[in-house]
C-alpha cells in the first residue's frame, strides 16, 4: 500500500494519522496494550476530516480534484465495467496513452468507455504525458466513438486532464482542428453518450470528450475553461493569486450544478476519492446506471435534438438581478 499523500490544508490530519502509525507500529512491536488509545485518536482524525471537509474553498477542492492518488480512467474501468478491452491508436499517426479507451459490459450491456489517463507514478505519468492528450490522443477518442455508433453502443466519458498538450509539435499535427472536430462530431453521434468529470476538466482537452447526453460531476472535481493559475497569471501577472481566481471562476460541482451546466453530482467519500476507490465507483456506477436508463429508450433523433438544445442552453444567459 502506497503511502498517502496530504494536502497543504490537510496538514493537521497528516500530524494525527502520523501519531495513529506510530502506536500502531509501538502495539506490533511490543505486548503493551493500546488499541483504545488508537481507537480515540482514529475518531478524532475522522471528525476533523468531516470538519475540513465541510468548509472546503474552490482552491482547496481544486487540490483534491489534482490529487496525485485520486482514482483515474483506467481504476473505474476496473470497478464499473467487465470484459474490458482496450483498443489503440487513431489508424493516422500513433497510438497516444494520454487517452485511453475500449470495448467493455456495463451492467452486462455492451458499451464503449473513453477517458483520460494521467499515469500513477513518475513513470508512467511522463509515458501518458500527464494525462494531456495530443491531437492523436482525440483522433483515437472519436474513431472509438464512432465505432460505438456502427454498432449501437453507449460511450460513457471520463474526464481528467489539466487540457490539450501545447506542444510545437502537437500543433504541428492540428491539436485545435483535432478539439474542434471531436466537439463537432460527438454532437451528432446517435447514441447515448454519457460524460463524468472525475478530477480535474481543463479547458478545450476536457471539453473534447465533453459533449454529452448527460454530464456528471465527482463532488470534488473541477471544470474550468483555465486554470486557476493560468487565470490569475493573465488577470494579475502573478499565479500566487490563484486562490482568488478559483473563487471568481465557478469551477465547482455544486456552482456548475447551480448554473445548470452539469446534470448531478457524485458524492465522495469524506476525504475524497482517493480515500477509497472502491465507495466511490459503486456510487458513481449507481449514477451512470440511472443516466443511461434515462437515455436507453430514445431514438436517435430523440438524442440529437435533446442534445442540440442542450448545447444551445448553454449560450443562453438571463439578467435575473434586472427583474
Amino acid at each position: 500500500m502506497s503511502k498517502r499523500h496530504f494536502l497543504d490544508f490537510e496538514s493537521p490530519i497528516a500530524e494525527l494519522e502520523s501519531k495513529i502509525d506510530e502506536l500502531r507500529y509501538v502495539q506490533s512491536e511490543s505486548a503493551v496494550d493500546i488499541s483504545e488509545e488508537i481507537d480515540r485518536l482514529s475518531k478524532k482524525s475522522q471528525q476533523l476530516t468531516k470538519d475540513i471537509y465541510a468548509g472546503l474553498a474552490p482552491w482547496q477542492i481544486y487540490q483534491i480534484a489534482r490529487h496525485p492518488q485520486r482514482p483515474q480512467t483506467l481504476d473505474y474501468a476496473r470497478e464499473m465495467f467487465t470484459d474490458f478491452v482496450e483498443l489503440h491508436g487513431d489508424r493516422h499517426f500513433a497510438d497516444d496513452l494520454a487517452i485511453v479507451g475500449g470495448l467493455a459490459r456495463f451492467n452486462g450491456q455492451a458499451c464503449m468507455v473513453i477517458g483520460h489517463q494521467r499515469g500513477a507514478d513518475a513513470k508512467e505519468r511522463a509515458l501518458r504525458n500527464f494525462g494531456m492528450p495530443r491531437p492523436e490522443g482525440y483522433r483515437k477518442a472519436l474513431r472509438l466513438a464512432k465505432l460505438a455508433e456502427k454498432f449501437g453502443l453507449p460511450v460513457f466519458c471520463f474526464i481528467d486532464t489539466m487540457g490539450a498538450y501545447p506542444g510545437i509539435g502537437a500543433e504541428e499535427r492540428g491539436q485545435s482542428e483535432a478539439i474542434g472536430r471531436n466537439i463537432f462530431e460527438f454532437a451528432q453521434l446517435e447514441v447515448p453518450l454519457i460524460a463524468t468529470v472525475i478530477g480535474e476538466g481543463g479547458s478545450g482537452g476536457a471539453l473534447a470528450i465533453g459533449v454529452a447526453d448527460q454530464v456528471l460531476m465527482l463532488q470534488y472535481s473541477a471544470y474550468s475553461v483555465i486554470s486557476p493559475e493560468g487565470c490569475a497569471s493573465i488577470l494579475w501577472k502573478s499565479s500566487d493569486r490563484a486562490s482568488e481566481a478559483a473563487e471568481s471562476l465557478g469551477i465547482t460541482a455544486h456552482r456548475l450544478k447551480a448554473l445548470g451546466l452539469i446534470d448531478k453530482i457524485v458524492n465522495e467519500p469524506i476525504g475524497g476519492a482517493h480515500r477509497d476507490a472502491k465507495a466511490t465507483a459503486a456510487a458513481l456506477k449507481r449514477a451512470l446506471g440511472e443516466a443511461l436508463r434515462q437515455l436507453s429508450d430514445l431514438r436517435p433523433r430523440e438524442l440529437l435534438d435533446r442534445r442540440q438544445e442542450r448545447l444551445l442552453a448553454y449560450g443562453r444567459f438571463s439578467d435575473t438581478t434586472a427583474r
